[in-house]
Order: C-alpha cells, then sequence, then structure tokens
C-alpha cells in the first residue's frame, strides 16, 4: 500500500493547477477503490504523512504554522486531518526533546493520538466526520499537497528531536511575573469601571517592563548564555496592515522587532525570551481590545468606538475600520513607549518595582543602560542574519472619524488574553 499512497500522493503534489483536478480524482480514486485495502490504506497514508509533517520542520515550520496554512486555504476536515497527522508525527519525539513553545502550540490546537491504531485511523475518521472514503482520500491530498509546496523559512527554534536550547530536563512553565501580569490582565478585562482597568493596566505594562529590565541585568553576567530567540504569531485578514503596526508597537516597546510575511499570514518576531512572551500576550490582548471598541453596538454608549456619538454608516466601513486600526496602533506605540521609558528611568535611578506592585529602592547598578543597548544590537543583528533582504510598507489612512475613534479607544485599551478577529 505504500507504494499505492505515494503514487497517488506524487501525482496530485506534481500536478499542475490546471490539471489538479484530475490528479485528485484520480489519486483518489486508487486510495477509495477497496473496502478491503482501506485499513492498509490508512496506515500508509500516515507513514506518507509522518515523512511529509517532518520535511515541513526541518524547512523551520512549526505546528501553529501548519495549521494556520490550512486554515488560510483550506476547509474544517482538512483542519482536522492537520491536527491529526501533526499529532501522529509528534509520536517520534519525546516531550523533553521539543522547546517549550513547541509543546505550548500542540497543547492549543489539542493535538493527540485518539486512534488505537493506525489502521483504523482513516476509518475512525471517516465515521465520525460522516465522510464516504472518497471524500475523505480527496481531503488527504489536497492536505499533503499543500503542505509539500511550503518553501523553507527563516526557523525560530530548534526542530523536534533534539535537545532544547534551555537546560537539560522537562521544559520550563510560565516565568512567575508573566502569572502575575496574566492575572493582573484578566482583572482588567473583568472589571466594569474603566478607571480601575487602566490601573491595572498600567500596573501591567509597567511589570513586563520590570521583568525584562531584571532579565537583562541578569543576563548580563552570563552574555554567552543569553541569545535573542523568535516566534510568529498569526496575522489574519482582514486589515492584516494595521494588525501589523498594532504588532510592530507592542514588540518595539519590549525591545523586539517584527518581520511580516504577509503571503503566509504571520509575522516573526525576534527578541529576548521574557520580551517575547509579553509581546504575544500583549497584542493578542489589544487585539481584542481593539475588536470590541470598533463594535457598531457600542457606539453611542460611554466608552464606545465613537467616545458616545450615534452610530453612523461611517463606522461600519472598511475605511473607518481601517482609519481606526491604524490610530490605535499609533496610540497604543505611544503609550507603551512611555510606560518603557518610565520603567527604564526608574530602574536606572535605583527605583525597583516588585512582583507585588511595590517599589523599593536600591543602589543604582551601571550596567543596566549598557546591557539594554546590548540586547538591542543583539535583536538588530539577529534580524539581519534571519532576514537579509526586507523591505517596509506603508499603510493609508482614509477616514478621519475613524483615526479619531481609534486613538480614542487606544486611551481607554485595557489589556487581557482572550483571542480575537476583527469584524469584517
Amino acid at each position: 500500500m505504500d507504494a499505492l499512497v505515494e503514487q497517488a500522493a506524487y501525482q496530485v503534489i506534481g500536478a499542475p493547477a490546471e490539471g489538479l483536478d484530475l490528479a485528485l480524482d484520480t489519486g483518489a480514486s486508487l486510495l477509495a477503490a477497496s473496502p478491503e485495502q482501506w485499513p492498509e490504506i490508512s496506515r500508509a497514508v500516515l507513514a506518507f504523512a509522518e515523512r511529509t509533517v517532518a520535511r515541513t520542520w526541518a524547512g523551520g515550520w512549526r505546528p501553529a504554522d501548519l495549521a494556520r496554512v490550512v486554515r488560510r486555504g483550506l476547509g474544517p476536515v482538512h483542519q482536522a486531518l492537520a491536527v491529526d497527522l501533526i499529532a501522529a508525527e509528534g509520536r517520534r519525539h519525546p516531550a523533553a526533546t521539543l522547546d517549550r513553545r513547541w509543546q505550548e502550540q500542540l497543547r492549543e490546537l489539542s493535538a493527540e493520538v485518539w486512534w488505537e491504531g493506525d489502521d483504523r485511523y482513516l476509518p475512525g475518521f471517516a465515521q465520525h466526520h460522516r465522510l464516504d472514503r472518497f471524500a475523505l482520500a480527496t481531503a488527504v491530498l489536497e492536505l499533503l499537497r499543500s503542505w509539500s509546496h511550503l518553501p523553507p523559512i527563516a526557523p525560530v527554534g530548534p526542530v523536534p528531536g533534539t535537545a532544547p536550547q534551555s537546560p537539560a530536563g522537562p521544559v520550563r512553565g510560565e516565568p512567575r511575573m508573566l502569572s502575575r501580569i496574566r492575572a493582573l490582565l484578566a482583572k482588567a478585562e473583568s472589571t466594569e469601571y474603566p478607571e480601575e482597568a487602566e490601573a491595572l493596566t498600567a500596573k501591567a505594562q509597567q511589570l513586563m517592563a520590570q521583568h525584562s529590565i531584571d532579565e537583562a541585568l541578569l543576563a548580563a553576567a552570563r552574555p554567552a548564555e543569553d541569545v535573542p530567540a523568535a516566534l510568529r504569531i498569526g496575522v489574519d485578514s482582514p486589515y492584516e496592515g494595521p494588525k501589523t503596526m498594532l504588532l510592530d508597537a507592542v514588540a518595539a516597546a519590549n525591545r523586539c522587532r517584527v518581520v511580516w510575511a504577509k503571503e503566509f499570514g504571520f509575522c516573526t518576531v525576534v527578541g529576548f525570551d521574557p520580551d517575547l512572551d509579553a509581546v504575544e500576550l500583549l497584542y493578542t490582548s489589544l487585539l481584542v481590545q481593539a475588536t470590541s471598541a470598533m463594535q457598531p453596538r457600542r457606539a453611542g454608549r460611554p466608552g464606545g468606538a465613537d467616545g458616545g456619538a450615534h452610530p453612523g454608516s461611517a463606522s461600519r466601513t472598511k475605511s473607518f475600520r481601517q482609519s481606526f486600526l491604524v490610530a490605535y496602533a499609533a496610540r497604543i506605540r505611544e503609550r507603551l513607549t512611555s510606560a518603557t521609558e518610565q520603567a527604564t528611568s526608574d530602574a536606572a535611578a535605583g527605583r525597583h518595582l516588585r512582583e507585588d506592585g511595590t517599589c523599593e529602592l536600591l543602589v543604582p547598578d551601571e550596567r543596566l543602560l549598557p546591557a539594554l543597548a546590548a540586547r538591542e544590537e543583539a535583536v538588530d543583528d539577529t534580524v539581519d542574519r534571519m532576514f537579509p533582504k526586507l523591505t517596509s510598507q506603508r499603510v493609508r489612512v482614509s477616514d478621519g472619524e475613524g483615526w479619531a475613534a481609534g486613538r480614542a479607544a487606544a486611551d481607554r485599551a485595557s489589556l487581557h488574553g482572550r483571542a480575537g478577529a476583527i469584524p469584517r
């Protein structure tokens, strides 16, 4: 059966666009022709898929990336298949050989082997999703073609099966400071009082900046062990440009750099590990807040997207939303940069913010500013090495009302940790 699966898969993978339908029909017919052979086809499909997935890992892709590719270009059945095939390949790697973010992505995808034997996988999947053999075989081949056509990209961490970059042993969990920040943001989300949300937000921003400063000082004693890392964050349509601006604003305030791969729907964020954690948390939270503030149902209410004006057609236009998000990102950049600069100034003067939010006076550490400058230089060098050819892109603003509403919403923004999507 291995040869039959390879024949069908390679015919589809290598088919030109104009001949794809014929290749899919032919390949799916080969795989689905015999009910008796279906269990063996199932085993061979999983083996072929595991090799395909492993090649994408070697090409720099990660579990969330593969899932995003499928979500953007295929359908729900393909998404379910993608998660299962990622889980199937993952059987080859003990958890201790996967880095922390890789394990987090597998958990978020719920990538688990639920089938008892590989010969039962396709029959069980078909029964659960109410598909006939031909429809399922077609979906499998479409998915394999999509992944096989992915080009190599800049890696953002070790491939599975290799020793993680952190010290040997179990992958570490979330830093305690980040857990404290997450709790503050959850309170900011749940409160009904804008003043309380603002206070909680400001405290979270200060703790994030202080956490970055503390890590920089610790790393100053072991510079050879502390190097920039990277992660990828999905940026989907619509309004990818303004969303990327928001991500860049958050990253810049946390001493990180952003590179946008528009064709694949993600940005690569380069920085030091604690800063990357802060960027991911802040960006997700602010995007949700922007989505909520832009909803027409909030217009005409205090704190709504238009600051209390009556709802109008402009609040529902694409130009309004585009301008809203650009202004929102610009104002967020100002707010976060100000918070970071204040925390840096305080730390340089010997004022240290504890995890409980209180402040203590310490002897100023003369290593701080050189350490921060060295980290920024290291991030820039890493970006230049990973992406030697970069271009910039402008985002237009064409709606004055949207711009004003976006800045007002950014001033009121409270951060929280749930993902959201901008309304179309």
